[in-house]
């Protein structure tokens, strides 16, 4: 006998996809996932593609990603989708040394970011 299957997570109406290790501050990537809260999805599509930020690339691949989970495998109609959720954390940050005057030394810091965005299939009032 096997174990009970975990129930999902989200609602039967979502999706999501997670990008993991970006390159970026999560401060600036939180400021390219404010921009697509809430919107459709080819309106967040079209946001992030003509937006000047350099991370809006990677976060466009990971909408793109969520709108096909959406339609591959939970069978969500596309034309409908909403940008339910876009939230960022925290992941690995690299520990670099500068030098600096007089023998000593600074730490740089590098960090790393994880995107997570949720896509829901809206009704047809919105």
């Amino acid at each position: 006998m096997s174990k009970p299957k975990t129930p999902r997570a989200l609602a039967d109406n979502e999706a999501k996809a997670i990008t993991k290790m970006l390159r970026v501050s999560p401060q600036k990537l939180n400021l390219v996932a404010q921009t697509i809260r809430g919107l459709k999805a080819e309106k967040a599509l079209a946001e992030l593609e003509f937006s000047h930020k350099r991370i809006a690339h990677d976060v466009k691949k990971c909408l793109q990603s969520a709108i096909a989970n959406a339609e591959n495998n939970h069978s969500l109609d596309i034309d409908s989708l909403v940008v339910a959720q876009a939230y960022v954390g925290k992941n690995l940050i690299l520990k670099r040394m500068s030098t600096r005057a007089r023998g000593r030394g600074a730490r740089i810091e590098k960090l790393f970011s994880q995107i997570t965005i949720v896509v829901r299939e809206a009704g047809e009032a919105a």
